[in-house]
């Protein structure tokens, strides 16, 4: 558990742990002489984990994939339908939000305003728009998920009629 979540990498995570079994085992006759010998271990297997990350950064990607060509980032026509919908639905949200709310989102997430920067606009307390803007955002996830979840049952229901 240690080796996957700092290598994100099954594979390298199981030979780093497996590494680490053999050093432990070479060091078998001498592990009474440690206090906590997991806490050893764990050490050793965290230790091996971010030596390998380490390696990891002088490996030159393009050297690497030289015999592969390019990969194409750009966003698929579907995934590109996707992400428009997604934004007429959350602009819809949040054009419905209460003002003090729609007011700190539109301000903080759409056009990127600092707290401090709201603050001096609309003159009020740093803390408070905090609040509204984690307030915003919480009712933002809360009707997202609830339109996901209406349009999953619409679509289920329009299946089972079909």
């Amino acid at each position: 558990m240690v080796a996957y979540g700092i290598l994100r990498n099954r594979e390298e995570a199981e030979d780093a742990v497996q590494d680490v079994f053999i050093k432990m085992w070479e060091m078998r006759k001498s592990l009474d002489k440690y206090n906590d010998p997991l806490a050893l271990s764990v050490t050793m297997t965290r230790n091996k984990c971010i030596d390998r990350l380490r390696k990891w950064k002088f490996i030159d990607n393009k050297e690497v994939n030289a015999d592969f060509p390019e990969h194409d980032n750009s966003p698929s026509p579907f995934d590109e339908l996707v992400m428009s919908e997604n934004i007429r639905i959350l602009q819809e949200i949040i054009g419905k939000l209460p003002q003090p709310y729609r007011e700190v989102i539109e301000l903080k997430e759409i056009r990127g305003l600092s707290y401090e920067e709201i603050s001096q606009l609309n003159d009020c307390n740093i803390n408070t728009l905090r609040v509204n803007v984690s307030r915003g955002r919480k009712l933002i996830k809360e009707k997202y998920l609830n339109y996901i979840y209406e349009k999953r049952r619409t679509e289920e229901t329009a299946g089972k009629v079909l």
